[in-house]
């Protein structure tokens, strides 16, 4: 299996540090509004490695963390006039409603960057008895020009960043003994949230905690740390010069990162007024057309999000649903059990779709490739499954595709569609449960429609819905 490694800029074959198993660390989103289309991007790509690893027998310790302590959340929670922990309590739980929409697999681990400042503090004391860390004024800066691998991953040179100006953090500018040492640790503002350490009351700062949630819950040296490209510098380099500063050890294997993901050609952002939330995708589409989107092109390259993709995926994803719905209902009705020595032939030749399949996974989980092994297995069972096909040969093809796309977390069994009034039974039931200010229940509720694809819009009128 060959994997893009970004610390060597080349392809190399994954030997995991312990046998059979694989400890993953994937940076998370910050927890301040609901996730973007942009935090999806890695959330999909990153959680169709940890399943092609589990397809292949690896035991999988996939650890992402929520960054719950930040100052966008304090900005936040000063808006709404509500706690820190209000703010990033309530956005865990909407991130995790959108990434159960888009199939993604609970991590082994989801630690919380506040329930982990002890081991923050522990790591920071270290680093300032190795040398590798200073205090001044209650502030802890890393000695950046001390670890003398710093730049390995970006590939950037620490006398042109001197040159450009470039400074990894702008607050206490003058107290730093260089421009380019970062923050471990900040004396706390009026109204943020602070711990007490041996420097003063404050937080830590954002690049100590993964490499302290990593070492925690995966040990000092993992196989693999991912995350979106824009984390290669400062964040990515930062924590391997901590970590390997602290542990005297090379931290991760191999450093995996997605491309950016851009809006009808342009960057995402708020000043464009292209910002899109995945909550806002599932009001029109449902998630796992997203999650196809995501997976039509290579994780490394670039991926332009538009109207006419989308519906160029749900058109894909419906190829293969419309497939598996035609398999189930042909064998419903078949009367052959056994398979004949003629589909034993045809099945047979089914394992040049899962070895194309596996071939594109294997290439740096190249899932473009690997999608167009299913369309092909899902063609081949539209041309060779009939009224007249046994029983075993129709089953034998279907779990065959159902393993494949679960392999790439698409769901294509779907439900028996609700009727009519079993919704408005339930519409009415979400009333009754707002009414009675049980607001978990009635978000239960539209979350259970959602995932059938009823999509419900409160109105003046009364509650509409419509399907997604």
């Amino acid at each position: 299996m060959k994997v893009f490694n970004t610390l060597s800029k080349r392809k190399e074959e994954f030997v995991p540090v312990e046998e059979g198993k694989v400890k993953m660390y994937v940076c998370g989103p910050t927890v301040y509004n609901y996730i973007h289309i942009g935090n999806a991007r890695p959330m999909i790509v990153f959680d169709t490695v940890r399943r092609y690893f589990e397809y292949k027998g690896y035991d999988v310790n996939f650890v992402s963390n929520f960054t719950d302590v930040d100052d966008k959340i304090i900005k936040k929670a000063i808006e709404e006039g509500v706690t820190a922990d209000e703010v990033s309590k309530r956005f865990i739980e909407e991130c995790k409603k959108d990434m159960a929409g888009m199939n993604v697999k609970p991590a082994t681990t989801h630690p919380l960057a506040t329930e982990e400042i002890d081991g923050m503090i522990e790591m920071i004391g270290q680093l300032i008895e190795k040398g590798y860390a200073y205090e001044k004024n209650g502030t802890v800066y890393f000695r950046t020009r001390k670890f003398e691998e710093y730049g390995k991953l970006s590939h950037k040179n620490l006398d042109d960043l001197q040159s450009g100006g470039r400074s990894l953090l702008v607050t206490g500018e003058d107290e730093k003994e260089d421009s380019l040492d970062f923050v471990l640790w900040k004396p706390k503002k009026e109204g943020e949230p602070a711990w007490e350490s041996p420097w003063c009351d404050g937080r830590p700062g954002w690049h100590i905690e993964c490499s302290v949630m990593s070492k925690k819950y995966l040990g000092e040296q993992i196989d693999i740390h991912a995350g979106g490209e824009d984390l290669v510098f400062p964040h990515h380099e930062n924590e391997i010069a901590q970590s390997e500063a602290a542990n005297g050890k090379e931290f991760a294997k191999y450093w995996m990162h997605n491309a950016f993901l851009n809006i009808d050609n342009k960057k995402m952002s708020k000043s464009l007024g292209n910002f899109r939330t995945v909550r806002e995708i599932s009001e029109q589409y449902d998630l796992q057309v997203l999650r196809f989107f995501m997976l039509s092109a290579h994780y490394r390259s670039p991926l332009n999000f538009s109207a006419d993709l989308m519906e160029a995926s749900k058109n894909g994803l419906d190829r293969i649903v419309t497939a598996v719905a035609n398999l189930k209902h042909l064998i419903s009705a078949a009367t052959v059990d056994s398979m004949t020595d003629a589909e034993k032939e045809a099945f047979a030749k089914t394992v040049e779709f899962v070895t194309g399949f596996e071939t594109a996974m294997e290439d740096d989980f190249n899932t473009a490739d690997a999608v167009s092994s299913v369309f092909e297995l899902v063609k081949y069972a539209n041309t060779t499954a009939s009224g007249d096909s046994s029983k075993e040969y129709l089953e034998s093809i279907l779990a065959l595709i159902v393993k494949l796309t679960d392999v790439l977390g698409l769901i294509v069994e779907k439900e028996e569609e609700l009727l009519a009034e079993d919704i408005e039974k339930l519409i009415e039931e979400r009333q009754a449960a707002r009414k009675a200010k049980n607001f978990a229940r009635a978000d239960e509720i539209r979350n259970e429609l959602l995932e059938k694809g009823i999509i419900l819009e409160d109105t003046r009128e009364g509650v509409k819905w419509r399907k997604a």
